[in-house]
């Protein structure tokens, strides 16, 4: 099989997972780099992905082993040409899949890094004290942070999430936001006053005519149209090193982990983080109880019937 009939194979899958799961342009570009790189493996050993063995794909994740690649990622790559050729076999485009007898790669996973309220703190009052220094302008930026950080404290959205808000989404309820997140599936997530007021000061500094007349909130100049990611974790870096914390230790992510165990900590139900989260399985969000040994152990010690009373 030529490399065009791989990468024609490796379009057709890539087709099939946007249009079918809705994956998005992120998860898609990484199954593209894995995929190309694994059918580059193959074609070097004469063979195809239509044609290829047990023995090929452990030798590809061998190699990759070899060259120092973690086992997360290694698991992450197995994922994709599992899928890929799930979808050559189900298609008739291969005898059989021979990604069934592959074992996935054993690994811990790894705790979130934390980050405490009061830091989260810091970093917002920073933002309010840009706001009411900054003129002319670079006041649009100090609100568009400002709004940045207080939705993401409120809410715990995934970044990409964040970046990609709408207007409409933003204003749909008067104290939910509306969030289309992984696979197209939306949710509601609550907003606190202070995220609110943040939102409505930031529109207000955009002018009425900008606010209106754009489709994001966070609007930019850039291909997608609205701010990256890349770039509001730069800005969120400099904030950081502003309020005296940490700067590479902090990122959009370290936030969000912080929004769930800080509810966790104060008694929140997991279903209910579970589901502003946007979590498809539970599982994913019960890490954050490996980060609450304190709260687990006061649960037991207050409800557990045979604890013991002092």
């Amino acid at each position: 099989m030529s490399a065009d009939r791989s990468a024609n194979l490796i379009e057709r899958f890539l087709e099939m997972m946007a249009a079918e799961r809705g994956a998005s342009a992120n998860t898609l570009a990484a199954y593209r780099r894995d995929l190309e790189a694994y059918a580059s493996a193959l074609a070097a050993s004469g063979v195809s992905p239509g044609t290829a063995e047990p023995g090929h794909i452990r030798s590809h994740l061998a190699a990759l082993e070899s060259e120092g690649l973690a086992r997360s990622s290694a698991a992450r790559k197995l994922s994709a040409i599992r899928q890929f050729h799930r979808f050559l076999h189900a298609d008739g485009l291969a005898a059989d899949n021979p990604a069934t007898a592959i074992d996935s790669p054993r690994s811990a996973r790894p705790l979130p890094r934390m980050i405490t309220p009061d830091d989260v703190d810091r970093l917002v009052e920073v933002a309010r004290t840009r706001v009411k220094t900054t003129k002319g302008k670079f006041l649009v930026r100090a609100w568009r942070l400002l709004c940045l950080v207080e939705l993401l404290r409120a809410t715990g959205l995934r970044v990409s999430e964040l970046v990609g808000l709408t207007v409409q989404a933003a204003n749909a309820e008067p104290e939910f936001i509306l969030v289309r997140g992984k696979g197209g599936r939306e949710r509601l997530v609550p907003v606190s006053a202070e995220a609110r007021a943040a939102v409505a000061g930031y529109l207000a500094c955009l002018g009425a005519a900008r606010a209106a007349g754009g489709k994001w909130l966070f609007a930019s100049s850039g291909a997608g149209g609205h701010l990256t990611r890349q770039h509001f974790a730069l800005e969120l870096k400099g904030l950081a090193r502003e309020a005296g914390l940490e700067a590479g230790a902090l990122s959009p992510h370290v936030l969000r982990h912080g929004f769930a165990s800080h509810l966790l900590a104060a008694g929140a139900d997991l279903r209910a983080v579970q589901q502003m989260l946007g979590h498809a399985d539970i599982a994913t969000t019960q890490i954050y109880t490996h980060v609450q040994p304190d709260r687990l152990r006061r649960v037991v010690e207050a409800h557990h019937p045979l604890a013991k009373k002092s």
